[in-house]
C-alpha cells in the first residue's frame, strides 16, 4: 500500500514536470490507439499478433473493447499460453508461432502488433507470413521501440536479469511478462528493406517519442524529459524512442470470406 502511494506521488511530480518541459508530448500508446481507430471498420477481419492478455494499456480497456466490438471479427495469437488464457477482450484466441501462422492465405484485412516486433528472431520469415495471410490491399500495423532510441540502447547493454527488475520497478510488470528482445526490425532502414523484400508497400512510418521511462525516479525524470523535448525536434527525429509502421500488401482487396485455419 505504501509503495502504491509513493508511486502515485512520483507520477504526480512527473506530470507537473512534463507539463512544463514537454507540454505537447503524447504517450506513444495513445498514438497507436488513434492509428488503430483509423483502420478498424465494421468490415475488418483483424488478427492481433503476440496479443498477450490485452491490445492496449491497462487504463484504455474501454477503448479496446470499443475497437473489438467495431470490427467484423478479431483473432488473437500468442505463443505464451498463460497470457493468452487471460485476454480481457478477444474471445477467439490461438496458441501459435508467428514464424508459421496457422491461417490460410488471404485470411485477414488487418494484422497488428503492439510492442511485439522487437521480439522477432527471424523478421524476414515472420513478415512474409504476415504478408501471406493478408488479403490484397490488407494492412500490417505495428508499434515498436526504435533500436536507435536511448532506452533500446540501454536495454541491450543490461543483462536480462536486471532488465526484468527494471521492468517490474518502472512498469509494474512481473518477470513472466518480460521477454527477450532482438531488435532485428527496429530501425527505419531495416523496416523499409524488410517491407520491400516480402512485397509490402510502406504506406507510412512514424518516428515518435513517448513518456519518460524513469517517470517514477524524480532526479532522473527531469533529465530524461529534457532529452525527450530535444528528440521532438526534426534534427533528432531518427533517434526518437518509438516507431509506428503501416505496411500495405499490394493489390485490391477482393470480397472478404470466412477466416480459415491452415491445415497442419
Amino acid at each position: 500500500m505504501l509503495a502504491m502511494k509513493m508511486r502515485r506521488a512520483m507520477f504526480g511530480i512527473y506530470w507537473k514536470a512534463r507539463d512544463v518541459i514537454a507540454p505537447t508530448l503524447v504517450f506513444s500508446q495513445q498514438i497507436y490507439e488513434q492509428v488503430l481507430g483509423d483502420y478498424v471498420t465494421p468490415e475488418t477481419d483483424w488478427l492481433d499478433l503476440g496479443c498477450g492478455w490485452k491490445i492496449l494499456p491497462d487504463w484504455r480497456e474501454q477503448v479496446e473493447r470499443s475497437l473489438v466490438a467495431r470490427c467484423k471479427s478479431v483473432v488473437g495469437i500468442d505463443y505464451d499460453m498463460l497470457s493468452l488464457g487471460k485476454h480481457r477482450t478477444i474471445s477467439r484466441r490461438v496458441r501459435g508461432d508467428i514464424t508459421r501462422l496457422p491461417f490460410c492465405d488471404a485470411s485477414f484485412d488487418l494484422v497488428t502488433a503492439n510492442m511485439v516486433v522487437e521480439h522477432l528472431d527471424a523478421p524476414a520469415v515472420q513478415f512474409a507470413e504476415v504478408h501471406r495471410i493478408l488479403r490484397p490491399g490488407g494492412i500490417f500495423i505495428f508499434h515498436t521501440p526504435n533500436s536507435r532510441g536511448y532506452f533500446s540502447m540501454m536495454r541491450r547493454l543490461v543483462p536480462d536479469s536486471i532488465n526484468n527488475r527494471i521492468a517490474r520497478l518502472l512498469d509494474g510488470r512481473e518477470a513472466e511478462d518480460v521477454f527477450p528482445v532482438h531488435y532485428r526490425a527496429n530501425a527505419a532502414k531495416q523496416i523499409d528493406e524488410l517491407a520491400r523484400a516480402v512485397g509490402f508497400e510502406v504506406e507510412k512510418r512514424r518516428m515518435i517519442v513517448s513518456d519518460a521511462i524513469f517517470s517514477v525516479v524524480p532526479p532522473v525524470m527531469i533529465f530524461e524529459l529534457v532529452w525527450i523535448r530535444a528528440l521532438m525536434t526534426e534534427p533528432l527525429k531518427q533517434l526518437r524512442t518509438n516507431i509506428i509502421a503501416i505496411l500495405r500488401k499490394q493489390g485490391t482487396s477482393p470480397a472478404t470470406g470466412n477466416i480459415k485455419m491452415r491445415p497442419e
